[in-house]
């Protein structure tokens, strides 16, 4: 028998509930439209009606306090927001799943009365992690009778435009009105250890692979989502041979602001207490690994977070988070030394 909650819990996963499935059912919509804005606000009230529900059972009133009196606003108690919840369930601690949700805040913030559709495509993983991240702490905390699965689909895609939806994003991304936020999306992704980066629950990326069905029950579903920690030795080497079959570069959104290596070194020298050349550029990114050696058989493979290969003028481009690392290093004698070999030069300039 399903577990019965109090008034306050069970009107904030009714809540949850109906939110997320409206956040879907929104991004899944065909159309031109900014589908990433609408869907963040939903989802994000769809968390905070969770993280409510989940005080509440606890015995905590989500409600901001001053001077020991709880605030009000029209007459209404005043609840945490989002921010204020993952702050108080959260504290001192930083998992991915928080730092994805901070990041989704901090977006739905920047893009709300912007209408910027060629930002879909590069932030799904984040959007399809936070969907992810809620059906788990919903299961987990209140159990399989509130699960959202077996009301959601994969949402069909038309596989084969994906690369002029990309050329688009990418000429579109020059535009000043999109500006604000490719530098909030560069410097906050910038800014995450590596691996809550990678980690699967700040963002959710896959790759779909057909598959022929040869028995009955594999008939039940066309696409399988396989945990990896569960998976047979046999089904982690088979994905192992497709991972390396069909890997590509990932470059995120942010490198598609690129600086050639004098306009790095010209960056840098406009902060910096000492001096850059463009050697001490390149001893810089051989000490940070950032890219191949020039005539690498393999050139593509750069740290695509501060540098990518551009094939067409076979050469490399930096990202701002490689400006910001430079000129973080060079505002630092001792890491100047480690790099170069050589005391560094003072900066008239900076």
């Amino acid at each position: 028998m399903a577990r019965r909650y109090k008034r306050e819990v069970s009107d904030n996963l009714e809540k949850c509930q109906c939110a997320t499935l409206a956040a879907v059912e929104v991004y899944n919509k065909p159309g031109k439209r900014f589908r990433t804005a609408h869907y963040l606000v939903m989802l994000i009230i769809g968390w905070t009606a969770l993280f409510h529900a989940i005080f509440y059972k606890d015995k905590i009133k989500p409600w901001y306090k001053k001077n020991g009196k709880y605030l009000q606003v029209g007459g209404d108690i005043k609840h945490w927001d989002l921010k204020m919840c993952l702050k108080q369930y959260y504290g001192s601690s930083n998992p991915a799943v928080r730092k994805n949700l901070e990041f989704l805040i901090g977006l739905r913030n920047k893009i709300e009365h912007r209408y910027l559709p060629q930002f879909d495509a590069s932030l799904y993983g984040e959007c399809q992690a936070a969907l992810i991240n809620l059906e788990e702490l919903l299961v987990e905390k209140f159990g399989d009778q509130f699960a959202l699965q077996e009301n959601l689909a994969v949402s069909l895609q038309f596989s084969t435009l994906i690369p002029s939806e990309k050329k688009q994003a990418a000429r579109a991304l020059a535009n000043n009105s999109s500006k604000s936020v490719t530098s909030y999306i560069e410097r906050f992704r910038g800014r995450l250890p590596s691996a809550t980066l990678n980690s699967m629950k700040y963002s959710f990326n896959v790759y779909l692979v057909p598959r022929v069905v040869n028995r009955k029950r594999a008939a039940d579903t066309a696409v399988e989502f396989i945990h990896v920690d569960e998976a047979s030795d046999e089904e982690l080497r088979r994905l192992e041979r497709l991972n390396v079959l069909i890997k590509e570069k990932k470059i995120p959104i942010h490198n598609l602001d690129l600086y050639k290596p004098s306009q790095v070194v010209a960056r840098v020298n406009e902060s910096c207490a000492y001096r850059m050349t463009l050697n001490s550029h390149t001893e810089t990114w051989k000490r940070f690994n950032v890219r191949p050696p020039t005539a690498s058989d393999k050139p593509e493979r750069c740290n695509s977070k501060y540098c990518v290969y551009d094939e067409p003028h076979k050469d490399y481009l930096y990202t701002e988070a490689w400006v910001d690392k430079c000129i973080e290093s060079f505002n630092d004698a001792e890491i100047i030394i480690e790099i170069t070999g050589r005391e560094p030069v003072d900066n008239p300039d900076g």
